[in-house]
Order: C-alpha cells, then sequence, then structure tokens
C-alpha cells in the first residue's frame, strides 16, 4: 500500500477565484485583501499541460484548482536593482533582468522566460520608470552596461507605454 494523495482536480471554469490582468487575486465578493492569503495563492502558482494551477496539500488529498485569468499569471512584482538588476515574479522565483527577453504589447511590458508570458506589475514598472526611454518611435531601457531597445508586438500597431497613475 502506498502513501500516495489523492489528486483532486478542479477545473477552471468552476473555480471561484481568478487572477485578473493586473495580477489580483478576486472571488465574487471582489478584490482579495489579505496580504498573507495573497502570497500563499501566488506562492502556489504551478503551470503543467493543463496550464496553471494552483494546489494545496491537506491530510491524504492533493487539490489542484485550475484557475482563470486574464492576459497572463505571471507578474514581476518587484525590481531589486544593484549591481544587477533581479526581477521579483509574484511566484517569489526571481530572474536575473535580460533585456533581450523584454518586449512591450498593450500599453505593457513583458518579459519571455522559459515560453511563458510575465507581465510587469504597475508597481514593477514604476521602479524601472527612470531607466526607460521613448526616443523616435522607440523603446529603451538602460541596464546591464548599456542601452537597449524594447522590442514591439507585431501586431501592426504602436504601442504606447504607459506609467501608471496614482
Amino acid at each position: 500500500m502506498t502513501d500516495t494523495p489523492t489528486e483532486i482536480v478542479i477545473p477552471r471554469e468552476k473555480a471561484v477565484f481568478r487572477l485578473d490582468r493586473n495580477g489580483r487575486w478576486r472571488n465574487a465578493s471582489g478584490l482579495f485583501q489579505n496580504r498573507r492569503i495573497i502570497d500563499y495563492f501566488n506562492a502556489a502558482i504551478r503551470r503543467d499541460e493543463g496550464g496553471y494551477y494552483v494546489s494545496q496539500q491537506r491530510d491524504h488529498f492533493v487539490e489542484k484548482v485550475y484557475f482563470p485569468y486574464e492576459d497572463t499569471a505571471l507578474f514581476v512584482v518587484d525590481v531589486q536593482i544593484g549591481a544587477e538588476i533581479t526581477l521579483v515574479l509574484n511566484t517569489q522565483r526571481r530572474l536575473p533582468l535580460d533585456t533581450g527577453r523584454l518586449w512591450i504589447e498593450n500599453d505593457s511590458l513583458y518579459l519571455t522566460d522559459a515560453g511563458e508570458r510575465i507581465k510587469f506589475s504597475d508597481r514593477a514598472l514604476l521602479k524601472l520608470a527612470d531607466r526607460l526611454d521613448f526616443e523616435q518611435d522607440a523603446y529603451f531601457i538602460r541596464a546591464c552596461g548599456g542601452r537597449h531597445r524594447i522590442r514591439e508586438a507585431q501586431n501592426g500597431r504602436k504601442m504606447a507605454l504607459s506609467l501608471p497613475q496614482e
């Protein structure tokens, strides 16, 4: 006999929570307010062939809930600027900034990592604001020892990068 926990899978359409386009968790009552619960959900995000899900183990059960999300499930939520620039994701994973993997689409800054689409939150974007330039219809970032052009999405129209408003 094995002690492998029983897996309970909740499909996306039956999830009672979702992640909005700004990386905020919501349910029928609105935005999640408790920081500890938000951090717990973010840290529990995983991906498999079925998509993104959150998972938790209780007793002899593993609950796996595929959740709906707008745009992407991964966000840069903090930027640590030192000798190198480190990006902190909502999952708490840390990535060094690779300027060649940045792009702008629909007024937002994104990064690709291992085939995953990662969006910069307003907070992260504000931390980079003094390193971003716009010149002759092109965006640039000053980082990694130089000034690098940020490519734009290939959807046929120019995108304007909007810094968040308070």
